[in-house]
């Protein structure tokens, strides 16, 4: 029997601190070589073993084998100078220093298929794996190449479309891209950014998931998140759009969120990957809080198309924190499974 309200992270997790610098983004690596390749592989399993013991059901790879979530694909791709920086604005937030695409791209080898072995052969849990979408891609690169954000898109589409087809192949059960650029850029993503997502999947018979959150809990974010006002409905831009593509699961940001619930009813049909944990605060929730994000959200989801998650990746956090942020969301998932079930 599959279980109601499976459990799922919505992307990365703190890494040990023998591995890189804890709580900290694009921290850098503490090893090299074939010991740096170890340590990641023994931080994987960790993970893998640490999401088991608290209860998820949706394995994820943590992220422990890359130092970030777009920059890692990036970094494996031909026509991408790492040397050669500029600075662009991120999501219209913040300045960073960025590598420079001089040429076409392309993926002249798989990324992360072979992590994607190693965890399928760890676990009999489904798995799930993190891509960055197309339009987060482009937005954290200077293009002098193509001159076009969407003719970028389009060839990071095929890209990963390649990539996802041998994470298929791994054994990886649902694929997930993240476009936390779809909460920013919203005429391109009704003009294109939908579009090239679906071309990212195309082909895919897994179960494949688009991930739109308000970021990681850093200052840039949290910052930015104080000028929404006190309603937040970048969603309402996106999700018409998503309701009609072949995306199966459409993962949002709930908790401590000014997110409306009664936005859910725009992607009726789809699954939906509830964030019920806050990943921009050290307090972990109870079970109570989790429990009641949940119920709120199935006033506008059924009960079997709702996977409880955390809001975004947790690599930012205390290990402890985010382990205990674990264990809530099982504790409240239970509270409400339990309920159903009476």
């Amino acid at each position: 029997m599959k279980k109601i309200l499976p459990t799922s992270t919505a992307g990365s997790l703190p890494k040990p601190s023998w591995l890189a610098e804890p709580e900290k983004l694009w921290s850098p690596w503490r090893l090299e070589g074939e010991e740096l390749l170890e340590a990641k592989r023994d931080a994987l399993l960790l993970s893998l073993k640490e999401q088991e013991a608290a209860g998820i059901d949706i394995i994820s790879d943590g992220e422990q084998t890359r130092q970030h979530f777009v920059t890692t694909f990036i970094e494996h791709l031909s026509g991408v100078d790492f040397e050669k920086r500029e600075t662009v604005r991120i999501r219209d937030r913040y300045d960073a220093s960025v590598p420079t695409v001089y040429d076409a791209v392309a993926r002249t080898k798989p990324v992360f298929v072979e992590d994607a072995k190693f965890l399928r052969q760890h676990t009999d849990r489904v798995i799930k794996w993190a891509l960055p979408g197309p339009m987060t891609m482009i937005d954290t690169l200077y293009d002098a190449h193509y001159k076009s954000r969407e003719k970028l898109a389009w060839e990071f589409a095929k890209i990963l479309n390649e990539e996802a087809k041998e994470l298929e192949a791994a054994g990886v059960d649902i694929i997930q891209f993240d476009e936390p650029a779809f909460n920013v850029f919203f005429d391109d993503v009704n003009d294109w950014g939908v579009a090239t997502l679906e071309r990212a999947i195309e082909g895919l018979k897994c179960e494949t998931a688009v991930h739109i959150c308000y970021g990681y809990g850093i200052k840039a974010n949290t910052d930015w998140k104080k000028t929404l006002g006190s309603e937040w409905r970048q969603y309402e831009e996106s999700f018409p759009k998503l309701q009609q593509s072949k995306l199966d699961i459409i993962s949002l940001e709930c908790q401590n969120s000014h997110v409306p619930m009664v936005l859910i009813e725009l992607i009726r049909g789809k699954k939906v990957m509830v964030g019920a944990i806050d990943v921009a605060t050290n307090q972990i929730e109870t079970p109570e809080e989790v429990a009641a994000t949940l119920k709120k959200a199935l006033q506008f989801v059924d009960a079997d198309k709702l996977l409880p998650s955390t809001n975004c990746g947790m690599a930012p956090l205390p290990r402890e924190v985010a382990k205990g942020k674990l264990y809530a969301l099982s504790a409240g998932t239970e509270i409400v499974r339990k309920e159903l079930a009476g």
